[in-house]
């Protein structure tokens, strides 16, 4: 219930801000009541969520009276093939009812209700099948199993049901599973990075907007800030430094200067707590995170992206990468001002692999699942929560 409102809520919230956006274009500040927005926003999210319940009320009493049900049998029970019959019962809405598995002795060891039928023999499928009305046939076998694979096939020639392959891929790691068609022979992309093709390009344009409308609403607070650094210590007011951006190019990032000028050496030396290095202005800059808003230029020059993972330092680029497996996958996508991970609270200092990690996980989960509602979703708990916080010094 909560998630289904979240959801709600942000897409809806999304239309109305867009919605917005194109009336004040069009029409100027009073094209629309503000009121009449506000009103019509709480009353649409009220009337979805009430269908979206009775909807999901109706299947799951559908199912629990066998109506409506898809009746499944899973062949091969290991890792994928558990998580498979784990999903099928969490999502009581979907309709699908496990009714057999063919596994091995082990496999059938982990299945929890005696209700579920035991198909000894990849021959025995196709008359259970019609003796049993089965609408479909999951096939979970792991891809080195290609002699079991052409032999299952050969059983279920003339099996009239649908037949659904999900490769168990355990152990491996894959940045996406799309299957596409490719030179006119099936593949699956393991390293294709969301968003790609046309939703790229959209993302890229609505940075560009963001950006330029954040600068010029910024410039005044750009002054102030800039008078304030010069006054607070001797040096330039804005601290550039490379970093690796999409494809691993090198760039400059632009920050505000929250430090006193001082040599740089050939190690990662991190900010830390009551660090001397950091000037009084630089220590409200920090806390705030004041100091990215100049990350808006890089997003304008199209080095980074309004939402995405931080650019780390090259000097932990080149650690980490041998530490980490999947690290350098993260440059798959264009870095941003703040991503998945800093709303999570991985930000700051990562004094710790361990830290570091765990920040790379929330990386590579906003990459594989990426979509403009999660993008939207992370924006709005940023200028809520994400500026500020423990880890920001």
């Amino acid at each position: 219930m909560p998630m289904l409102f979240t959801r709600l809520a942000s897409a809806w919230g999304a239309i109305l801000l867009m919605g917005y956006f194109l009336s004040f274009m069009i029409h100027g500040v009073g094209g629309l009541s503000r009121r009449w927005l506000v009103y019509w926003y709480l009353i649409s999210i009220a009337f979805l969520a009430l269908h979206r319940l009775l909807t999901y009320a109706s299947a799951c009493h559908l199912r629990k009276r066998g109506f409506n049900s898809r009746r499944i049998v899973i062949v091969g029970y290991g890792p994928t093939g558990q998580e498979m019959h784990r999903r099928a019962l969490r999502n009581a809405a979907a309709l699908y009812d496990v009714r057999a598995v063919v596994a091995t002795r082990e496999q059938a060891n982990k299945l929890q209700d005696p209700a579920i039928d035991q198909i000894h023999g990849y021959d025995q499928i196709h008359h259970y099948v019609a003796s049993h009305d089965i609408h479909e046939i999951w096939i979970t076998l792991p891809m080195s199993a290609a002699p079991q694979l052409k032999q299952l096939q050969h059983c279920l020639r003339n099996t009239l049901v649908d037949i659904r392959w999900v490769p168990d891929t355990s152990g491996i790691q894959m940045l996406s599973n799309q299957a596409v068609n490719f030179l006119g022979i099936p593949a699956v992309e393991l390293n294709r990075p969301a968003p790609s093709g046309v939703h790229a390009i959209v993302k890229h344009l609505l940075d560009k907007l963001f950006a330029l409308a954040a600068l010029m609403c910024l410039a005044p607070l750009f002054a102030i800030i800039a008078v304030c650094i010069k006054y607070s210590s001797p040096g330039p007011v804005f601290f550039k430094q490379a970093r690796l951006g999409l494809n691993g190019k090198k760039f400059m990032v632009y920050k505000f200067r929250t430090m006193k000028l001082h040599q740089e050496h050939n190690k990662i030396t991190q900010a830390t707590h009551n660090d001397p290095r950091i000037t009084r202005i630089g220590q409200f800059l920090r806390r705030t995170s004041l100091d990215e808003l100049p990350q808006f230029i890089n997003v304008l020059l199209g080095d980074m992206s309004v939402i995405g993972p931080r650019p780390h330092a090259l000097e932990h680029n080149e650690l980490y990468e041998k530490l980490l497996e999947m690290y350098m996958v993260r440059h798959r996508v264009k870095p941003g001002i703040t991503g998945w991970a800093q709303i999570h609270g991985y930000r700051g200092e990562t004094d710790t692999v361990d830290k570091m990690e765990k920040r790379v996980q929330f990386d590579l989960y906003y990459i594989q699942h990426w979509s403009f509602l999660m993008d939207f979703r992370i924006l709005v708990w940023t200028a809520f929560r994400g500026w500020t916080g423990a880890a920001a010094y």
